[in-house]
């Protein structure tokens, strides 16, 4: 099927937070978002929620969301670009930040591409690029590694061989790990890493809590911050 034909799979961005929708996604996006009627979500709830602060011009009734997560399949996402098909246009949208970046949406870029379908990225928040770019850390060569292990043992490693390819490779590290868990990951870094390789744990992006905590190891050994629950993204920098 020629892909002038086909609707468009529109990938929003949504807010980190609970912040006004308007200061954080451009007019262009929030336009786009008015003129869809199907969404593929990874949660209903933060969705509508999402939806509801546009606000969407049309009743969350008439909206039809289908979701699509962790668990979802290849097969799965196929089924839910039909629609686009048939010219449907729809929107992804993620938990939180960017759809397909450290998100299952990838699986639905993935399938619209080989459905010929038209892929929209749009412009939003990334607490990943925007972590980045508040570290002062390198720009140029990073990596993204997502959750790192639970088990002490095996997290212990997993740090000392990220701290070892940032100073041979001169490179940034990016991490994320459950809001819970945060307060450990960054003791265990503290813990393992040498005083000079610096760190980044920013927390709470685009909020008005926003808090960027970037210094040397040693230098936190002596001023632990206090994490908390928040979403946070950690970045480990040994260049």
């Amino acid at each position: 099927m020629n892909g002038a034909q086909n609707g468009s799979l529109h990938l929003i961005p949504v807010t980190l937070g609970g912040e006004d929708v308007r200061a954080v996604l451009p007019r262009a996006a929030c336009e786009v978002l008015a003129g869809l009627d199907y969404f593929i979500v990874e949660n209903e709830k933060s969705a509508r929620q999402f939806l509801k602060q546009l606000p969407h011009p049309r009743s969350l009734r008439d909206l039809k969301l289908e979701r699509f997560d962790k668990d979802g399949t290849s097969g799965r996402a196929a089924l839910l670009l039909q629609p686009l098909l048939s010219g449907r246009s729809a929107a992804v949208l993620s938990e939180a930040g960017c759809p397909a970046i450290a998100d299952p949406g990838a699986q639905l870029v993935a399938a619209a591409h080989r459905a010929n379908i038209p892929v929209v990225p749009h412009v939003g928040p990334s607490a990943l690029l925007l972590a980045l770019m508040g570290s002062g850390f390198n720009g140029q060569r990073f990596a993204f590694h997502g959750y790192l292990p639970v088990a002490a043992a095996e997290c212990r490693a997993e740090i000392q061989k990220l701290e070892r390819e940032s100073c041979e490779r001169d490179m940034t590290q990016l991490f994320i790990e459950t809001p819970y868990r945060n307060d450990a990951l960054l003791k265990s870094l503290l813990d393992c890493c040498q005083a000079k390789t610096r760190l980044c744990v920013a927390a709470d992006l685009t909020l008005s809590t926003q808090t960027l905590n970037v210094a040397t190891v040693g230098d936190l050994r002596a001023r632990t911050p206090e994490i908390g629950r928040r979403p946070a993204v950690f970045l480990l920098y040994a260049g």
